[in-house]
């Protein structure tokens, strides 16, 4: 057996339950991993440095996701591409995606360095960062932007991974670098006393290390997955087809990710103990967050797979599971970190004063984190299905403009941090109640037209 067919799920044969949880899982744990690179950081800033430290590491986390979501999207276009070829069988469009992939990937990481190195410290001046941690924040951005091309590289790798079942190596990996950052941090700020700088370095070498993993399976995996180096090229008809299918939502992810920086250039407003404190906050809600991604994930891989396999029944069974579990998993992870949750603050930084500007942000969001499961895994479902530009239109209005507006139109006139995160909620259930309502439709035409064509095949007959 290769080691391809080692780790692949067949998504269109067999029970699926137990096939989603099986995918879902190491991916839950690996995008835990990757949580924890930024979160080890601030953990040991928040102990062994200072809060000023601790905020300038956590100053920027939505600029960090503004120069690096477009390639997010463009990863779920790959996702989508290479398993709807792999449930038609269809092995040289799987070779091409794949080689389109590092191609991109490789230009487009050159050129998202460059382009933080010269925008990190305008970008820091307009998100109104403090000028008490504007140094060591620019420090921190411009060492991050230097790793821009091996986080890339592991995300279209772990895509084209992720897309025939495989994500437990991905996981392995993502092991394997955490524990390098984990101990790079310690050595770096508690021996060397680099501060800022040492967690970032630290960071970087992780990811480093996670990219030359990814890259080094799929240039030692078998069949039409393999990395050949020297047929690394865009092939102009796949490219198109993974942006079309991509950039909406990277584009959705940048708007996201704008819409945050606005919200975050308010709380930058509010000094460095609020900046530490919803810093810690947005560490905790991400734990939550990686248990329906994943999720979402899954949703777009076994969805894309049995749609090239022409398996529509078996595409509107993986989407329920999928919105279940999501829901279900997020209710239960909320009720067990609000249980602990000064406790956990504390892991970040023990000052009253940043756990109390924690808690705010934590008591208005919890309430109504399995809206944002739903919406992730609804906009999972389309993307797989191969529609992305309605749900983009519908999230940039319903989200992205709509926590502008509040920003500029209700902030002002109640100017406390309660007021800024009840805008998240809101948002999160105008989202789900349109994009729900498109998916139910597409989903109701889609199994009616596969009855019809089945009812005019047995005619024919």
């Amino acid at each position: 057996m290769s080691t391809a067919q080692k780790y692949k799920i067949d998504m269109c044969h067999g029970p699926l339950l137990g096939k989603i949880v099986q995918f879902a899982i190491p991916l839950m744990m690996a995008n835990l991993l990757t949580l924890m690179f930024h979160a080890a950081d601030l953990i040991v800033l928040g102990q062994f440095a200072d809060s000023k430290s601790m905020a300038a590491a956590g100053a920027a986390p939505s600029f960090t996701n503004l120069m690096l979501n477009l390639f997010w999207g463009v990863s779920a276009g790959i996702n989508v591409l290479v398993s709807r070829f792999t449930g038609a069988k269809d092995p040289k469009n799987i070779s091409k995606t794949v080689h389109t992939a590092a191609a991109i990937g490789c230009y487009g990481g050159i050129f998202m360095t460059i382009l933080g190195l010269l925008v990190t410290k305008p970008v820091m001046v307009l998100m109104q960062v403090p000028d008490e941690i504007m140094d060591k924040a620019c420090l921190y951005m411009w060492i991050w932007c230097l790793g821009i091309p091996f986080m890339i590289f592991y995300s279209f790798g772990s895509a084209i991974l992720r897309s025939i079942g495989d994500t437990k190596r991905p996981m392995i990996f993502m092991v394997i670098a955490g524990i390098v950052n984990v101990v790079l941090n310690m050595i770096f700020v508690i021996c060397f006393k680099w501060d800022v700088a040492g967690v970032a370095i630290a960071t970087k070498l992780s990811n480093v290390l996670s990219a030359i993993l990814v890259l080094r399976a799929l240039a030692h995996t078998g069949g039409a997955y393999k990395i050949h180096w020297r047929k690394i090229r865009i092939h102009k008809a796949i490219c198109k087809e993974m942006l079309m299918l991509g950039i909406p939502s990277g584009v959705q992810g940048m708007l996201f990710s704008i819409s945050n920086v606005i919200i975050q250039s308010t709380i930058n407003s509010f000094g460095a103990n609020a900046i530490a404190g919803s810093t810690a906050a947005l560490q905790i809600e991400g734990m939550v967050h990686t248990s329906f991604t994943a999720l979402a994930l899954a949703v777009v891989s076994f969805a894309g797979q049995n749609h090239g396999a022409k398996k529509y029944k078996r595409i509107a069974r993986s989407i329920k599971i999928c919105i279940g579990l999501a829901v279900g998993v997020s209710i239960f992870l909320i009720c067990v970190c609000w249980i602990f949750i000064r406790p956990l603050l504390a892991i970040f930084n023990p000052d009253p004063e940043v756990i109390e500007w924690g808690l705010i942000r934590i008591n208005y969001q919890f309430v109504f984190y399995f809206m944002l499961a739903l919406m992730e895994v609804i906009s999972g479902s389309l993307r797989g299905l191969g529609y992305s530009f309605g749900p983009t239109v519908v999230t940039l209005l319903g989200a992205c403009a709509f926590r502008v507006f509040w920003v500029f139109a209700i902030f002002p006139h109640f100017k406390s941090m309660e007021n800024l995160m009840l805008s998240y909620p809101v948002s999160w259930t105008l989202v789900c109640m349109v994009n729900g309502f498109m998916l139910y439709k597409i989903c109701t035409r889609m199994l009616r037209n596969a009855k019809q064509r089945k009812f005019d095949d047995l005619t024919v007959k």
